[in-house]
């Protein structure tokens, strides 16, 4: 869908670039995931792939074509959702998305779409008697409401209840099962771990790591299962023991421990997404 090479941008009033040469791609149908520590180049780089910022040097082509070839037309299949959601505070929901509309040749329902996401009994309410999450999914439906085959998120989720954030990851996971293609910027991990067939890790301006999430645990995991049980004591007495991976079934104290004692838990010592955030950025998520 996008294939960057060698992506440079800096700022007219900056002294360095803020994108310091990137090549990535966005596979057709997948939803690849940007994260990285704030101020790193994400969003910029979110910006000249929506074409808001065009001063750029390297490639980018979009579906085999110079991105800076396309016209306004590009927008008729792209949705956006930016993290601080712009509404017409004064309109009602139902209002601001009727204008919108009218941007696009192509429209979704988005009276079902309202509906999804809780909103439909709120349509005639104005923007401005709205919570921070009820205007997070309005901003949601409004990146959906052209029908987009290319779909940037920044913090979809950001301020939502479980139960609202659980529709919204229901809804990206739809958008894609129809063959769309998402670029999602995040700082919630679980969503992350859910959601994205790749990440790329944004350090400095440049990218650190690329691969699948999966891919990510495995290598920056330990390769071990720990096993938490009950010793025979009489006070109920827990201990655990660790055990390497590699030929567990022919490991002889595994197997006569898990014969012989209680097991209260056990599992593999993968590691999550918020600690290789960490690892592979080298700065804490909440800076």
């Amino acid at each position: 869908m996008f294939k960057v090479q060698d992506l440079q941008f800096k700022y007219p009033k900056n002294k360095e670039n803020t994108i310091k040469g990137i090549s990535f791609e966005i596979k057709e149908g997948e939803i690849f995931g940007l994260l990285g520590p704030s101020g790193v180049g994400k969003s910029t780089t979110q910006k000249v792939l929506i074409k808001l910022l065009d001063q750029y040097s390297g490639e980018v082509t979009y579906k085999e074509q110079n991105l800076k070839s396309y016209g306004k037309d590009f927008y008729q299949e792209v949705g956006v959702g930016f993290e601080m959601p712009v509404h017409f505070s004064k309109l009602t929901a139902e209002e601001n998305l009727t204008f919108f509309k009218k941007l696009y040749k192509s429209n979704a329902d988005t009276d079902e779409l309202l509906m999804r996401v809780g909103l439909y009994e709120d349509r005639n309410k104005q923007v401005s008697e709205f919570s921070k999450g009820m205007k997070g999914r309005l901003n949601f439906v409004r990146a959906l409401l052209n029908n987009p085959k290319m779909l940037f998120l920044d913090e979809p989720t950001n301020g939502l209840d479980p139960k609202n954030a659980r529709i919204i990851k229901d809804m990206i996971k739809e958008f894609k099962g129809n063959g769309g293609t998402v670029l999602l910027t995040t700082h919630l991990m679980n969503d992350v771990d859910e959601l994205c067939d790749r990440v790329a890790f944004m350090v400095d301006g440049k990218i650190s790591e690329i691969d699948t999430p999966k891919n990510l645990k495995l290598k920056h995991g330990q390769k071990q299962v720990e096993i938490e049980y009950l010793e025979n004591t009489g006070n109920n007495e827990t201990k655990k023991a660790f055990f390497d991976l590699e030929e567990l079934g022919m490991n002889e104290q595994f197997l006569e421990l898990i014969r012989t004692k209680e097991i209260v838990t056990i599992h593999s010592k993968e590691t999550n997404l918020d600690d290789i955030f960490i690892k592979v950025t080298g700065v804490e998520k909440n800076e």
